[in-house]
């Protein structure tokens, strides 16, 4: 990126008919884009050959029944050769786009609250980022695994470069970084609600925020500077190609680009929201706002809109309403200003504002660098709401209405969030019962709404309202301050219960079993060059002997004993079937907390896989099997072998009994996420080996969950096992899981 330049307008495109919420430069054609609006469309704009300066509309995507809020674009492969497009909306949903059709060719569905922020990584995994709270991963049309941390909306995703690395930014003021699906990470500094996500290099990102604050991070947890210059929300980022230069856009009605760490340029718009950016492959820049107008600046001279557009476009600006209220131009007291002399005098950097005042009106100036003049920028009133498009923030969510509702004289108000586009009747009902209110309130309630919301179709709330239960006019428009969008969210993603099925077909191996470590085991050339006896394996493992010389506390034998008489199979039906199996796997989970004793999380981890030996316990554990491996696998860090290789035991009898079975692809998924967090960690070779067969087993004849092991970064995880000679096996598993992963 030229440094000597500044940017200037290329072209504005009238796009959409509402705000304009997300833009990604496209993978085909070249120079192309793809723009997503609250109109429920995506648009695809190329450039015009024949006029240098502007984009045409190459195709409108529909499919959302609601806002769209969000687009990322999936590289092109050999199937969809010119990429596919991802976009989520309001109505809880992810649509894929191609090119060639103007519906989608298939919708993911699991989000429980729009969707308002994706990202795209290698191998066509997609990550989407939810008001429910969860950020997902999605390979073709299955969702893997879901990512569970956050205690508000999702506001921000991004796919680091390094493989399986993901970050998720949150209303809850936090970022956390995610590998192979488990939190390896939280980042705090943010005092409010995290917008936007960038990355830098494998190493760092930026972050940005309704703080109205940049951060710049290191993966491994440091902040290591703050940006300040924005006075008001920061909704995106975009990163140039140096890795170091990047733009900004946010609620104060600019776009800024920063050069060398400091803001160099700062260009106003007539709009009051700036919602989205992204940096075009010849390095322009393409800005979306509220007004539904897609503007593009550019620093080639020979791209720069006609002298008629540049100034079309400056009295557009200086007709624009500025409501002090949005933060961006201090207190303001008409008395104090200066006059038009004022501006005689130059400004000192480049988006400097001065305002003036012309009698008994206040207008507001930006001092341009590039053409060394104050250009006005608009006229200064005490509010707007023809132009004031900000909707009000509540829990971290955006609305176009927050009422106060008091229900006891005197006593706090309850808030009533509500978009335009819901049914009021609907909405009254879910405020009664998430406040335990009367449904008898239910009429009253919904007329309010309605009666409030008369003529508005968008924007901010009326100034006044009725409360509908004391007929008071309590309700006052909320600002988004400061103080708001990052509470608990109400609407918290459930637990995902898959349940298992049994595997039909065994697979037996030639020659001796390579977990008990027999004499009649042999690593010829024969065998590693042709035959793989390590998996799928869908026989059980379990754990036979017992031991009696350990007795630290009582709980000690009891489990020896136990585990082993789960293998019986009338002991099996006993414990493990109804009730009694819920009341028992409750228990050993219990006792798997990370601060028990190292002999008892142990046991329970084997009692766990001798129960695989019957119908019963299969099935139970099949069942529990999200929180079973949810909180083994938070064993990974007790430093213990014993126990190491029992998880890797448990991870393989999960890995067996999926084999054979597609459609278990969430379930397979988090067979590999424990799998790799454990690898990350064990030193183990026998614990190794096993957790290398639990791989092969799990990708074996699947070909999404392969895509999913490659997009988690498995292959350069375990490849430095393949040079293990003590014990063979281990070298010579983990190149079979490799070959496979090919």
């Amino acid at each position: 990126m030229s440094g000597s330049n500044s940017f200037r307008l290329r072209c504005s495109l009238a796009a959409h008919e509402m705000d304009v919420r997300g833009l990604a430069a496209a993978s085909f054609p070249h120079g192309a884009f793809v723009s997503v609006s609250r109109d429920r469309t995506a648009r695809v704009w190329v450039p015009n050959p024949s006029e240098n300066q502007v984009f045409t509309e190459m195709h409108c995507m529909n499919g959302h029944s609601n806002f769209v809020s969000c687009v990322c674009i999936i590289a092109p492969n050999e199937t969809y050769p010119r990429g596919l497009i991802a976009t989520g909306g309001h109505d809880n949903n992810i649509c894929v786009f191609s090119l060639d059709r103007p519906d989608p060719l298939f919708t993911l569905k699991g989000h429980k609250n729009t969707v308002c922020t994706l990202s795209a990584g290698k191998f066509g995994t997609i990550l989407s980022g939810s008001w429910d709270t969860t950020a997902k991963v999605w390979l073709g049309e299955k969702c893997m695994m879901t990512l569970q941390g956050h205690s508000a909306a999702v506001w921000a995703v991004v796919i680091l470069p390094e493989q399986g690395l993901m970050l998720s930014g949150s209303a809850d003021k936090t970022i956390k970084l995610w590998k192979a699906g488990r939190c390896e990470n939280t980042y705090t500094g943010h005092e409010d609600c995290v917008r936007g996500l960038a990355v830098i290099s494998d190493m760092e990102f930026f972050s940005c925020s309704n703080d109205a604050s940049i951060r710049r991070w290191m993966v491994t947890g440091e902040c290591v500077q703050v940006y300040y210059g924005h006075t008001n929300y920061i909704y995106s980022l975009a990163v140039f190609p140096n890795g170091q230069d990047f733009i900004s856009t946010g609620e104060d009605r600019t776009l800024r680009i920063w050069r060398k760490g400091e803001c160099s340029q700062t260009i106003r718009l007539p709009a009051q929201s700036v919602w989205c950016c992204c940096i075009l492959p010849d390095g322009d820049i393409a800005v979306g706002a509220s007004d539904g107008i897609i503007r593009v600046f550019t620093e080639s001279q020979e791209r720069v809109a006609s002298a008629q557009d540049l100034q079309a476009f400056e009295d557009e600006l200086s007709k624009a309403i500025i409501d002090p209220k949005t933060g961006d131009l201090g207190d303001i007291k008409i008395e104090d200003l200066p006059g038009r002399e004022h501006l005689n005098e130059p400004g000192n950097r480049d988006g400097q504002t001065r305002l003036i005042k012309e009698g008994s009106n206040v207008e507001a100036y930006q001092w341009s660098m590039s053409d060394g003049r104050w250009v006005k920028i608009g006229d200064v009133v005490g509010g707007s709401s023809q132009q004031n498009s900000k909707r009000v923030m509540y829990e971290g969510k955006e609305y176009d209405f927050v009422f106060s509702i008091d229900v006891n004289e005197g006593g706090p108000g309850l808030k009533l969030p509500y978009n335009v586009t819901d049914d009021p009747w609907l909405t009254a009902h879910n405020f009664l019962e998430k406040n335990d209110l009367s449904p008898m309130f239910l009429d009253q309630v919904a007329n309010f709404i309605i009666e409030n919301t008369k003529g508005h179709t968008l924007g901010p709330a009326p100034t006044s309202a009725t409360d509908p239960f004391t007929g008071a006019g309590r309700y006052i428009p909320g600002s988004g301050g400061g103080d708001q969008g990052f509470g608990a969210d109400p609407f918290t993603g459930g637990g995902r219960y898959i349940p298992g099925s049994e595997s039909t077909g065994r697979v037996s191996s030639s020659g001796a079993d390579p977990f008990t470590g027999g004499s009649a085991y042999s690593s010829s050339s024969a065998l590693k060059a042709t035959t793989n006896i390590f998996f799928p394996n869908t026989d059980g493992v379990m754990f036979e002997q017992a031991n009696t010389t350990q007795i630290l506390d009582i709980v000690f034998p009891v489990l020896d004993i136990l585990r082993l008489a789960v293998r019986h199979p009338e002991v099996n039906a006993q414990l493990c079937g109804g009730t009694e199996g819920s009341s028992l796997c409750n228990h050993l989970l219990g006792l798997m907390s990370p601060e028990g004793r190292p002999a008892n999380q142990m046991l329970a981890l084997r009692t766990l896989c001798n129960c695989f030996s019957g119908s019963h316990g299969r099935a139970l554990l099949l069942g529990q099997r999200d929180a079973v491996l949810s909180r083994s696998g938070d064993l990974c860090a007790v430093s213990n072998k014993n126990i190491h290789v029992a998880l890797a035991t448990l991870v393989l009898n999960y890995a067996g009994r999926l084999y054979g079975q597609p459609t278990e692809i969430e379930a397979k998924a988090q067979c590999l996420s424990v799998a790799s967090t454990a690898l990350e960690v064990v030193q183990d070779k026998e614990a190794i080996f096993r957790l290398l067969v639990a791989l092969g087993t799990t990708v074996a004849g699947d070909s999404t969950a392969k895509d999913l092991a490659r997009s988690l970064g498995v292959n350069s995880q375990i490849s430095k096992y393949a040079r293990v000679s003590d014990p063979a096996k281990v070298g010579e598993c983990c190149r079979l899981v490799l070959d496979e992963l090919q």
